[in-house]
């Protein structure tokens, strides 16, 4: 083994990170050139330092202080660690339509690295209680700001940490914004290795998901077991069918699936979560109405100042203003004191035999007024609400990822796929 040369520590630099230990990053070797530390530094991905990872959970878990844009640099470090492993079993099924190795890694890392550019501040819920109205989600922000605002950048870019891209080639901003749309149509007009590296990032398992696991656990204090992220990635690799585990990493799958589940019960799902969640949606619509003007996507730069931070020093302001922001003002203090509003009173979890088998699955509301109609006559104006997390508005719940398939390498390749789902619903009695 030979020791580096100091010319060859030039253009990369480290941050520590508690998950992976360092994350390398590019940075500028002459001056003028774009590297990976000018897209971190834009405004755009430092604004996720006021993003919390976990919008409700961290009034339950005093130490999930994480921020969007910690797991966003985790996020790219996977991607290249995947790109890495990947690219030999990936320039055997392309050939001559293979990138280099260097293009293949950057693409995938600043896909990383800029996955969750576009969340508002609360996260998921700020997607189902904000931007639903608009008819938009948070990855169609990231879409625009990765092409108008980032794209310029992102196409000076010509090195990974491992080398240069081959003369001549250069990312497209549409490509690293492709995959990021989970539910989009597949665009055949893409090239092949853009559509056969898509799953790596709305996949069963992904460089997303394995750092939000290793990372939300490690900072609730939540024991999920063990994450063999390694183990997963080495028994990755492209087959001509598309994205392939080796059987041997079936157990490395399973073990990941567990740790996911484990968390939806005791962080996502916890029963606290819930309810501040359920609080905060009696609020946030009106008060979004109050502090923003309106489309995200019409007003780029004021969502750019639009934070977990501001949006919290915001409301904090209405308690000493008149009205009429008094009435959401008083709401929201009993959010930030932590004065929980709702407690659970029943709660059950649906199997997957009784969803299939005449259980049906209807809103919250018709949920509310089928139990208010079997209410015995002295409690019939009880007030209470119904929470279904069929579709939670957390991270992807493994159990409801649609047609989300991965290949299985035994002796004949084979299909399997995760399609069925894990709905848990409760109804939550308002406190006196």
């Amino acid at each position: 083994m030979t020791a580096m040369t100091e010319a060859e520590y030039e253009g990369t630099a480290l941050v520590a990170d508690p998950i992976h230990r360092y994350i390398q990053f590019t940075v500028p070797q002459k001056k003028g050139e774009a590297t990976e530390k000018d897209i971190i530094d834009s405004p755009w991905v430092q604004r996720l330092r006021y993003i919390y990872q976990l919008q409700s959970a961290r009034w339950v878990y005093p130490s999930a202080e994480h921020s969007r844009f910690q797991h966003s640099l985790g996020a790219m470090h996977l991607a290249g660690e995947f790109a890495k492993h990947l690219y030999p079993s990936l320039k055997r099924v392309l050939g001559k339509d293979c990138p280099s190795a260097s293009l293949i890694e950057e693409y995938m890392r600043i896909t990383g690295l800029l996955h969750d550019v576009g969340h508002g501040p609360f996260g998921h819920f700020f997607d189902d209680n904000f931007l639903a109205d608009f008819k938009i989600t948070h990855e169609d922000i990231s879409q625009t700001i990765i092409q108008a605002k980032l794209g310029d950048l992102i196409s000076q870019l010509r090195r990974s940490p491992s080398g240069s891209f081959a003369p001549g080639e250069e990312l497209r901003p549409e490509d690293i914004a492709f995959p990021i749309k989970k539910n989009g149509q597949e665009d055949q007009h893409k090239p092949k290795w853009v559509r056969l590296l898509q799953p790596l990032t709305g996949g069963i398992f992904t460089f997303d998901n394995l750092d939000y696991v290793s990372r939300d656990s490690y900072m609730c204090g939540v024991a999920v077991g063990p994450i063999d992220r390694e183990r997963l990635i080495h028994y990755t690799f492209f087959s001509p069918k598309g994205l392939t585990l080796h059987k041997a990493g079936n157990g490395a799958l399973t073990m990941f699936l567990n740790a996911r589940l484990y968390l939806y019960t005791n962080v996502y799902y916890h029963r606290t979560t819930r309810a501040i969640d359920l609080h905060l949606r009696e609020i946030f619509p009106e008060t979004m109405r109050r502090i923003f003007p309106g489309n995200p996507l019409e007003h780029m730069e004021e969502y750019l100042r639009l934070t977990d931070w501001s949006l919290l020093e915001e409301v904090s302001r209405w308690r000493r203003s008149k009205q009429p922001n008094e009435l959401l003002a008083q709401e929201w203090q009993r959010i930030l004191r932590r004065d929980i509003k709702w407690k659970m009173a029943y709660d059950r979890t649906l199997s997957l035999n009784e969803l299939r088998y005449g259980v049906s699955l209807i809103q919250d509301t018709d949920w509310e007024k089928r139990i208010r109609s079997a209410l015995p006559a002295s409690v019939h104006d009880l007030t209470f609400r119904v929470d279904m997390a069929i579709q939670d508005p957390r991270p992807e719940n493994p159990f409801s990822m649609g047609k989300k398939q991965i290949y299985i390498s035994q002796r004949s390749h084979s299909l399997s796929s995760l399609s069925s789902f894990h709905p848990r619903w409760s109804s939550s009695e308002s406190m006196p």
